[in-house]
């Protein structure tokens, strides 16, 4: 493990809860998963026995919940909670948690919480390194990193997702494309479809019922009417003749 790297522990009852952390953990290459945990008691086991700087914590657990873990640390390490429950919040934020994050969260509301986090300490931003890096996503029981800039656009079927990639093969994720969406830089991709986002600057024509990446012709969906009217500025010649 990167000794620079920050060193998170899961800590809820909930596998699902705990599989969504896992993915968008393993997506910020500052984060790094030192252990997962489902009671406060195994929590505590590890954080007695290694170094620990963020901790994600539910509240509600089995014996002892979230909040009470913390007060009986000595010395705990940085809060973001993860919870279902909006009643804790108050309570929450008395013990200094860096957030509180409402169950289900998105990648995007995840990455602000920790940013937060980031702002407190000598790690730069996390959507800045998004903006410039690259992305880590689990695909044939491996992480494969996949740099922003290479993406041309992802396609969606269903459950999975397929990023396109410029002078690479294509890469087949697990994911839904709402997720994917959240997770990309909004001023570098658009949703100009249920099943298409694409990367501007890799737009080498449009029209108002499709987009061109190179010879692949992608539909704009008729519920993204503003898709035509967002890429206009960078087609006002075109414009001119349509009217």
């Amino acid at each position: 493990m990167d000794n620079n790297a920050t060193k998170c522990i899961i800590v809820d009852d909930e596998p699902p809860a705990i599989k969504v952390l896992e993915i968008y953990i393993e997506c910020v290459p500052q984060l790094k998963i030192a252990n997962t945990c489902k009671n406060a008691f195994e929590a505590i086991t590890v954080l007695n026995t290694e170094r620990i700087d963020l901790m994600f914590l539910d509240i509600h657990m089995p014996k002892l919940i979230g909040t009470d873990l913390i007060k009986t640390l000595h010395s705990p390490p940085k809060v973001i909670f993860t919870t279902a429950h909006k009643d804790f919040a108050i309570e929450a934020f008395d013990l200094d948690a860096i957030d509180y994050l409402l169950k289900p969260f998105s990648f995007e509301r995840f990455l602000k919480a920790v940013n937060k986090y980031c702002q407190t300490h000598t790690l730069e931003t996390i959507v800045k390194d998004l903006d410039h890096g690259f992305l880590y996503f689990r695909a044939d029981r491996k992480m494969v990193k996949v740099f922003v800039d290479n993406i041309l656009y992802i396609e969606s079927f269903k459950d999975y997702i397929i990023i396109h990639r410029e002078n690479d093969i294509d890469l087949k994720i697990k994911l839904p494309i709402g997720n994917m969406e959240n997770m990309l830089p909004q001023h570098l991709f658009m949703r100009i479809h249920r099943s298409f986002i694409v990367a501007l600057n890799k737009i080498t024509a449009f029209t108002k019922n499709d987009i061109e990446i190179g010879k692949v012709e992608i539909p704009i969906g008729r519920s993204y009417p503003d898709v035509f009217k967002k890429l206009s500025p960078y087609g006002t010649n075109f414009l001119e003749e349509e009217k």
